[in-house]
C-alpha cells in the first residue's frame, strides 16, 4: 500500500493490493500499480510504500509529488463552517460524495474542508445521477441525460466497462421481458456478489382513466438485474404490482422512484416510491424472487405508526415525497432505516389537509428522520428526527455516521441562511435537540446537490480520518 500525505507523517493511505513473487533471485520481484488518489490539487504530498511479507514490513524511501490545478470545470463554491466542534472530536473519518446534478458539473469527492480530492468529467450537458463506489475499488456512474450509460471507471478516470441504454434496450428485449426502459435514472446498486439493480422507467399506455379522459401515456419504474457479465437475469415492472389509480403527484409521472436498498436479512430490495410516498419491500430473494410486494412503507401503507413508541394517527409524522432511505441496522424482524423526508404533499391531518408553497396554505418542511420497522408486529416507530427549518422540495440523502450523529444533505431549500445557497450538508447530533456540528454549503443557485454524504474514504477498507 502506499501511505500520502502533506508531510512526512503521511496520515491517508490506499488498500492494501497483492505483490505476487518467484523468489528473491534475479526477476523474482514482480511489480504491481497503485493509483494513489485522495490529493487537493496544486499541493505537493509525501509518498512511501510499505510491503508485508512473511520476513516483515519494508518502507520505501520517501519521494514528493505534486498535484496539478483543476481543470476549468464548474465546480461549485463549498463553504463549511463548524458551529459547534466540541461536541464531535475528533472528527467523524471519511469524505464527502457530490453528486451535483447540473449540466457539465463533474462528479467528485472533498475533504472534510470541503476542498476536491477527486473528480470526473461526465461531459458536456451530462451530470452523475448518481455514482458509487465499488468493493473493488472502482467508481461505478449512472451518466444522463445526453450520453445515458452506466460506465465502470478507475480511480484514474480511466472507462474499464460501460453500458449503454441502447444496448441495454436491445438486450432487455431479448430476454422477453414485459417492457423495455426509455430511461436510466436516480439510482443504481451494486450487490456484494457483483451484480448491479438497475433502475429505469417506461410508459404504458391507458385508456380513460378516471380524471384523465383518451389515452394517457403512463411512466412507471422498474427494477433490472444485471449479472456480473451485466445482462439482464431478473425484473420488475411497477405496472404488475400497483394501482395506476393510485397518484399522489398526478399523471403520468405515476411512481418516480429514487433509490435502491438491499435487504441482506432476507435478500430483498427496498424501494423508494416519491411518488407514492412509499418504501415498497420487494420479493427479490437474490434474484429467484416473485417480485410481489412485501410491504408498502409509510402514508397509507401496511404498517401501523408509533412515536416515541406511542401510537399515533397524525399523518405528519410519516414522510412525504421521500429520497434515500437508508440501512442503519438489521437484526431479525428489526429494521432501522434512516429516510430524508422532503415533505412536499406532506398531509398534515386527519382531513386529508396538505401543505403547499401558496397563499393560504400550511407551508411544507422537510425533515432528517430515522424509523424503526418491527415486521413481525408491523409497527414502524420514529424514533428521532431533526427539523432544521427548510424546505427541500427534491433531491436530499442522510445517512448515521459513526459516532450515530446523522448526515444529511438538504438540496434546493426554500428558506435558508443566505439566500444563494442551493444546497447545505449538516452533521447533526442524533438527540432530541439536535446539535449542528459541521455544515457545507453549495453556491451558486445552480449547483444543486442530489446527493451528498459521507463514504469511509476512495478505497475500499479504508478509512480516513480528519
Amino acid at each position: 500500500m502506499v501511505e500520502f500525505g502533506p508531510d512526512t507523517s503521511y496520515g491517508r493511505s490506499t488498500a492494501w493490493y497483492p505483490v505476487f513473487t518467484t523468489g528473491f533471485g534475479a526477476g523474482g520481484l514482480q511489480q504491481t500499480k497503485i493509483l494513489v488518489a485522495g490529493m487537493k490539487a496544486s499541493t505537493t504530498y509525501h509518498m512511501r510504500s510499505q510491503v508485508q511479507c512473511s520476513t516483515g514490513t519494508f518502507l520505501s524511501q520517501d519521494i514528493t509529488f505534486t498535484t496539478g490545478a483543476l481543470p476549468a470545470l464548474p465546480f461549485p463554491t463549498l463553504t463549511v463552517k463548524r458551529p459547534n466542534p466540541s461536541a464531535s472530536s475528533p472528527e467523524n473519518p471519511g469524505v464527502e460524495m457530490i453528486d451535483v446534478i447540473s449540466g457539465r458539473m463533474p462528479a467528485f469527492v472533498t475533504d472534510r474542508d470541503g476542498n476536491p480530492i477527486w473528480y470526473y468529467d461526465v461531459g458536456p450537458g451530462n451530470y452523475a445521477f448518481p455514482f458509487k463506489l465499488l468493493s473493488n475499488g472502482h467508481m461505478l456512474l449512472n451518466i444522463a441525460p445526453v450520453t445515458p450509460l452506466i460506465r465502470e471507471i478507475d480511480l484514474a478516470g480511466n472507462t474499464v466497462r460501460e453500458l449503454s441504454l441502447a444496448t441495454l434496450q436491445q438486450e432487455v428485449e431479448a430476454a422477453g421481458y414485459d417492457f423495455v426502459p426509455t430511461s436510466l435514472h436516480h439510482d443504481i446498486f451494486p450487490l456484494a456478489n457483483g451484480h448491479l439493480i438497475l433502475l429505469v422507467n417506461f410508459a404504458k399506455n391507458f385508456t380513460n382513466l378516471p380524471g384523465y379522459p383518451g389515452t394517457t401515456a403512463v411512466v412507471g419504474d422498474a427494477l433490472i438485474d444485471l449479472d456480473q457479465n451485466w445482462n439482464p437475469v431478473w425484473a420488475w415492472n411497477s405496472f404488475d404490482h400497483l394501482d395506476v389509480n393510485r397518484h399522489l403527484n398526478g399523471l403520468p409521472d405515476w411512481t418516480h422512484s429514487n433509490a435502491i436498498v438491499y435487504s441482506p436479512s432476507d435478500g430483498n430490495l427496498l424501494l423508494s416510491m416519491r411518488h407514492q410516498s412509499w418504501v415498497l419491500k420487494i420479493d427479490y430473494n437474490n434474484g429467484t424472487g416473485t417480485g410481489n410486494v412485501i410491504w408498502h412503507f409509510g402514508y397509507q401503507g401496511d404498517f401501523a405508526l408509533t412515536v416515541d413508541g406511542v401510537p399515533s394517527d397524525d399523518p405528519s409524522q410519516w414522510f412525504s415525497f421521500q429520497h434515500f432511505p437508508t440501512l442503519i441496522s438489521q437484526s431479525g424482524s428489526q429494521t432501522t432505516l434512516g429516510v430524508w423526508d422532503n415533505g412536499d404533499n406532506r398531509v398534515l391531518d386527519t382531513t386529508g389537509t396538505i401543505c403547499a408553497s401558496l397563499p393560504g396554505y400550511a407551508p411544507c418542511y422537510s425533515r432528517a428522520t430515522v424509523f424503526d420497522l418491527d415486521e413481525s408486529a408491523m409497527v414502524a416507530n420514529l424514533e428521532w428526527s431533526d427539523l432544521p427549518d427548510m424546505f427541500g422540495q427534491w433531491g436530499g440523502s442522510i445517512n448515521q455516521l459513526a459516532n450515530g450523529n446523522i448526515e444529511f444533505d438538504l438540496n434546493d431549500p426554500a428558506v435558508v441562511p443566505s439566500p444563494n445557497v442551493a444546497s447545505q450538508v449538516e452533521e447533526v447530533t442524533q438527540t432530541s435537540t439536535p446539535q449542528v456540528i459541521w455544515q457545507m454549503q453549495f453556491t451558486p443557485l445552480t449547483a444543486n446537490a442530489y446527493r451528498a454524504y459521507r463514504i469511509p474514504s476512495l478505497y475500499p477498507g479504508v478509512s480516513w480520518q480528519y
